[in-house]
């Protein structure tokens, strides 16, 4: 994606090159904490995999992308395996806040792999949907999928605990809801999370569509206004109240689920039976069933906390107090409130499928 690491230190050498010729050493976010708790540098697997510079085959720093962007491989630290442990809390640090030595683990430091991390299955094959501001709709599997089918569905490879690897796409999320809603608090219009939800639920189903990821709803601002636009420019009939609008944007997100899930099963050769949502999206039962009826599968919401439990079982691995991330797995399974959506997937839906994709252009 466009803000992905790669292209900001493009954007620097190009523009700002200064910058980097200063630099002794860059670090992610996380990276740059632990570094503040231990002084070592070190990049963490899953996240280094999201800036575009990996090599799939060394999981280490591409020579070859390095080089064909100009990027001087010094200001990058050595890439470390998800579990390791970087060192311990510095003695100051300790001695500041009257705590003993303690060690700082090299969790999945991506926020999506420790919520892949924590999927409630059972199973070696599953699909997820880590759901949030973005909604992050996917499968683990062994080795990264490289190919022209996983390119034309604009499928990505990100990196996870033993070297996994989530094959996932990006979609957008609870975003649409979000920032619609604070556009009608500008207006004066005050809606509580359950006022939309309720209004969508009582408005006419399959009215209209968007595409949830075209550009015009990236950025912060009216998107109720640009929803309307958009079904006038695709001649649709176009929303006229809060909870007509609300309704396009939840069927909207549900059948763009739809779509990306047949790209998964297309990529994987798999076939998946449930679909697990992790996240705040999971508080959403309208978004929960509107995507097992869109997906024609069961779905099963929690746990909400997905990244911090995926976060607390690295954790206990490394220091020896569960065995492995099928028993962590297994733990949260049993122990997290889950809820489960049964799909109703009627022939009405079925025809807002096909004209979903006319209006993709698939």
């Amino acid at each position: 994606m466009e803000f992905n690491t790669l292209f900001q230190l493009l954007s620097l050498t190009l523009n700002r090159p200064h910058i980097l010729g200063n630099a002794q050493n860059m670090l992610f976010m996380p990276d740059l904490f632990n570094y503040m708790l231990t002084g070592k540098t070190a990049a963490e697997y899953s996240i280094a995999t999201t800036s575009q510079m990996i090599d799939i085959n060394t999981r280490g720093w591409s020579e070859e992308i390095l080089k064909s962007f100009g990027i001087n491989k010094k200001l990058l630290p050595q890439v470390v395996k998800t579990g390791e442990i970087l060192g311990e809390i510095r003695p100051e640090i300790c001695e500041e806040l009257g705590i003993n030595r303690a060690k700082v683990i090299l969790v999945a430091s991506h926020d999506t792999q420790s919520a892949v991390t924590a999927v409630p299955s059972t199973e070696k094959d599953f699909a997820f949907i880590s759901c949030g501001t973005w909604s992050l709709f996917g499968t683990e599997v062994e080795l990264p999928i490289i190919n022209k089918r996983s390119k034309s569905f604009n499928f990505t490879n990100e990196g996870g605990y033993g070297y996994t690897t989530a094959f996932l796409k990006n979609i957008c999320g609870l975003w649409l809801i979000q920032e619609s809603r604070r556009q009608w608090n500008r207006s004066g219009e005050q809606y509580s999370y359950a006022d939309l939800e309720r209004l969508a639920l009582e408005s006419e189903p399959f009215k209209c569509f968007i595409d949830p990821d075209s550009p015009e709803f990236t950025a912060m601002g009216n998107i109720p206004e640009r929803i309307c636009e958009y079904c006038k420019r695709t001649n649709q009939s176009v929303p006229e109240s809060v909870g007509e609008i609300m309704r396009c944007i939840y069927e909207s997100l549900a059948l763009k689920y739809r779509y990306v899930f047949d790209g998964l099963k297309n990529c994987t050769g798999k076939s998946y039976d449930k679909i697990h949502i992790m996240g705040g999206g999971t508080k959403d039962s309208l978004l929960c069933q509107m995507t097992a009826d869109a997906c024609n599968v069961t779905v099963q919401g929690g746990p909400v906390e997905a990244t911090v439990l995926g976060n607390i079982a690295v954790q206990l691995i490394s220091l020896g107090d569960i065995d492995s991330i099928s028993t962590a797995r297994s733990i949260i399974a049993t122990g997290e409130s889950l809820t489960t959506y049964y799909p109703n997937h009627t022939q009405a839906l079925k025809e807002a499928l096909s004209r979903f994709s006319r209006i993709l252009g698939k």
